[in-house]
């Protein structure tokens, strides 16, 4: 918009396109908040009636209108990047966007090459077809393309053959899986009626509310707690298609549960965990693919897993964590110095889980020196190449037992996809 978002007459009908572009996109707006923002911009715009006449007039109009419209529909902080790109593109200048009939229908000219910066409302954005017209177009490959047996062939399929519509398919669905890692016993206790110890603390407690005279006996148990997860993911050339997808997968457990930390790999090691935690996965991935300098390049594993012991081994890793590595094992510098690392990240850890999606070849042999270097000191490992693979992963998981032996291994030795 160059001038002013005023638009005598069509107010009420304007904020409530605006309101539907912003449900389109995934915002929670209801009728009683498009109802208080007309009735607020009416104030706004009251007290702006004398100050239209110049260009500094109009433009603190149009901020009055964003930061009041911002008030008045919004109720997280998460949904600000969408609603300010949807806000930059609706409220243009009349003569480009005819607001009575949509935004996504007037836009032309600049208005049509600006592209959003959220996938979510770039799909709001596109032309409605009629719904008898989609329905009568859709009939035909209702029984082939959106039956559950194509979700089964969907689940089989690998990422780096799935079409678009076919990835946009599967992250959806990696959006709804979740990581049930089980729970581990501590050394702090929690009062409990069957418990196995006297709880002195709390016992004392009991007594002050008697004053003094009887002392109950308070017994505590050994709490569980869910162990830390800590997240080694390849972004070199060849696991970029992989990798892509796997980050859905990691936004959407780091959303779920606390105490997961991510880091991504080429040629250098990067702490991704502060950028998976917004929600919106759109505004996720873009700040993802911001602090991250080496995408689809080389891969040092070896020098990116030295610097994650000696950098981040004592903070992340303590508790008793969990490590997932996602890699494929291809390293640059031919496996130098990562048998030693592996080593110690396998001591300072409570089990490493290897992901590599060449185990979706039946011939996969350990030849790569990466791989032999990395394998003994592996307590599972599984492939990730598809939806199944992440289906499997969490099913392995919530029936493992994760407690090495005297030996440093694992006691389920039959979870073990690759020997």
């Amino acid at each position: 918009m160059s001038g002013q978002p005023h638009m005598a007459g069509h107010l009420g009908e304007n904020v409530m396109h605006f309101a539907r572009l912003l449900r389109a996109a995934g915002l929670r707006i209801g009728p009683d908040r498009v109802v208080d923002c007309v009735r607020a911009l009416e104030l706004v715009n009251h007290e702006r009636a004398d100050q239209l006449e110049d260009e500094a007039g109009a433009g603190r109009l149009r901020e009055d209108w964003y930061w009041t419209m911002s008030a008045t529909l919004l109720s997280r902080r998460e949904q600000q990047p969408i609603y300010d790109e949807a806000f930059r593109v609706f409220w243009r200048d009349p003569g480009e966007v005819q607001m009575l009939q949509g935004p996504q229908q007037g836009a032309t000219g600049e208005a049509a090459r600006a592209e959003p910066q959220s996938q979510r409302l770039t799909d709001a954005m596109r032309p409605k077809q009629d719904p008898a017209a989609q329905e009568e177009e859709q009939k035909p490959e209702l029984d082939a393309r959106f039956s559950s047996s194509h979700r089964e062939v969907l689940q089989q399929m690998d990422f780096d053959g799935m079409s678009g519509a076919e990835l946009d398919e599967a992250k959806r669905m990696i959006a709804q899986l979740r990581l049930p890692l089980p729970e581990i016993r501590t050394r702090r206790y929690r009062p409990g009626p069957r418990g196995t110890r006297v709880d002195l603390r709390a016992s004392l407690r009991e007594s002050l509310r008697e004053g003094g005279d009887v002392i109950p006996l308070v017994r505590g148990a050994p709490s569980k707690l869910h162990p830390p997860l800590v997240v080694l993911c390849d972004i070199s050339g060849s696991m970029n298609s992989y990798a892509r997808m796997f980050l859905h997968f990691l936004h959407a457990i780091t959303n779920d549960r606390d105490r997961v930390t991510v880091f991504v790999f080429g040629t250098r090691l990067t702490n991704i965990t502060r950028q998976l935690r917004h929600r919106d996965v759109d505004v996720a991935m873009a700040r993802v693919a911001t602090s991250i300098a080496d995408w689809s390049g080389g891969t040092r594993i070896g020098n990116c897993l030295r610097e994650f012991n000696w950098r981040w081994g004592r903070r992340v890793l303590g508790q008793n964590a969990c490590v997932l590595l996602v890699s494929d094992g291809l390293d640059r510098e031919a496996g130098e110095g990562l048998g030693e690392e592996m080593d110690r990240l396998h001591k300072s850890s409570r089990a490493i889980i290897w992901m590599n999606p060449l185990l979706r070849y039946e011939r996969f042999e350990a030849r790569p020196a990466g791989v032999r270097a990395m394998l003994p000191h592996v307590d599972l490992f599984l492939p990730v190449h598809n939806l199944k693979s992440l289906v499997d992963l969490a099913k392995v998981l919530s029936t493992s037992n994760l407690n090495r032996d005297r030996r440093g291994s694992l006691a389920n030795k039959e979870h073990k996809s690759w020997k």
